[in-house]
């Protein structure tokens, strides 16, 4: 195997084999000539050599083909316009070097240790600040749907709680979200998860504080009208039929109704939950707008919406890891979602999210703890079980660094809840 240095890369180069980056995903097929914008990629993500069988065969680099990166949002769509292919080998199904994706199969893995990783969790003040803002929630559901008052001033406590722990927690609640720890309120869970994740995209794209404000209150509501449809239909395990469809989608003129004429809510706020299935193409619902005619506020709560439903389980599927679910985001190509706000949610969360679980080429398996929005395949990890299956205690904490540790690399993402076998 021949190990090359990505400063040697030149747009142009043609390669008699395919060339493979570090974890095996593919870079480039053989016979095809490499792009800058396949450089700038491994410069982005921090990837300091490629591996082939192969030779370089020729060097002339189509005009067309050569394309400069500038800026950060530059690098960006470079990564969201390459990301398909550069990850087509996925970490569950890698295709090896020298190998077509027609016959190759994915290495055998280790039986997973049993551990739980979240005893320590559950003890913590993180923990217990999140339970309280779902429960918080949930007594406000119930009223509303018992038909009881129940004042604007209620969900406007929570929002100033949750902005008060986000500041405190950011990437403790960001990895709750990812692990799905709290069961039951099953509504009032994933509100609080969306506003969680809308209020960080807010702070992202520097909206004003009162606008902020007004994003998390229409992220707490956004699905609040789910709670005058039958359960037969939310809770449907199989598939919907047209009509259950429709009444599934009168969900955001319910919500509207609740937020205006019996929380007497802010303007702003029911528009936010009113056009949060708003689509950026304008084939979303209820009023088919487009582009910059939907709210932002509505625009980012699609966003934290579509991701905190493909990371939760549903009564008809199991959850997707936080990996896939950023992957799928990015290959929207602004059909569904604002790609501005889609840039801001990848700077905030990377490629593997904080809290998520991943295993290393060496075989261990490490959380993510931090990310680098500069080289978002190497965050900083903290290691739960060694290369030998030994479980690591939570009073010996050990942090890598992937970006300065370069023996180490990522070989997959896993759903966090395959590591909580020791939980009771």
């Amino acid at each position: 195997m021949n190990l090359i240095s990505t400063s040697d890369l030149r747009p142009g180069q043609i390669f008699s084999a395919p060339v493979y980056t570090e974890g095996d995903y593919l870079l480039v097929t053989e016979m095809k000539p490499l792009r800058q914008r396949d450089i700038d990629v491994l410069v982005t993500w921090g990837i300091d050599y490629v591996r082939t069988k192969g030779a370089i065969i020729e060097s002339s680099p189509p005009e067309d083909e050569i394309i400069t990166i500038t800026t950060a949002d530059d690098a960006l769509k470079a990564i969201e316009a390459e990301l398909a292919k550069e990850m087509e080998a996925s970490t569950v199904k890698a295709v090896s070097p020298g190998k077509s994706s027609e016959t190759a199969s994915a290495p055998a893995m280790k039986a997973i240790p049993k551990f739980s990783i979240s005893d320590v969790r559950h003890n913590s003040g993180p923990y217990r600040a999140y339970k309280n803002l779902i429960e918080k929630l949930n007594k406000v559901f119930v009223n509303l749907k018992s038909g009881a008052d129940v004042e604007m001033r209620a969900v406007d406590n929570i929002c100033v709680q949750l902005l008060q722990d986000l500041r405190d927690y950011p990437d403790k609640f960001v990895g709750f979200i990812l692990g799905g720890e709290v069961t039951g309120n099953e509504l009032a869970k994933s509100s609080v998860n969306s506003a969680i994740l809308s209020a960080m995209m807010a702070q992202e794209l520097k909206l004003p504080h009162h606008k902020i404000n007004n994003v998390i209150l229409g992220a707490l509501l956004h699905d609040v009208g789910m709670l005058r449809l039958s359960k037969g239909i939310t809770e449907k395990k199989g598939g919907l039929s047209d009509a259950e469809l429709e009444q599934i989608k009168s969900h955001t003129m319910h919500t509207s109704k609740i937020v205006t004429k019996e929380l007497f809510g802010p303007h702003e706020v029911n528009l936010i939950a009113l056009h949060h299935h708003e689509r950026w193409d304008g084939k979303g619902y209820p009023d088919k707008l487009m582009g910059n005619a939907i709210d932002i506020g509505a625009r980012i709560v699609s966003v934290a919406d579509a991701f905190e439903a493909m990371v939760s389980k549903k009564s008809y599927r199991n959850s997707m890891v936080g990996y896939q679910a950023i992957k799928n985001l990015l290959s929207d190509n602004a059909r569904r979602f604002d790609p501005s706000v889609i840039s801001a949610f990848t700077k905030i969360m990377g490629i593997y999210p904080i809290g998520s679980i991943l295993r290393l080429n060496d075989g261990s398996i490490a959380r993510v703890v931090n990310i680098h929005t500069s080289a978002p395949l190497r965050p900083v990890v903290q290691m739960l079980v060694d290369n030998k299956d030994n479980v690591l205690s939570a009073t010996k904490v050990t942090i890598i660094n992937l970006l300065e540790d370069k023996t180490l690399f990522i070989k997959e993402a896993i759903d966090p809840a395959e590591y909580d076998a020791g939980q009771a």
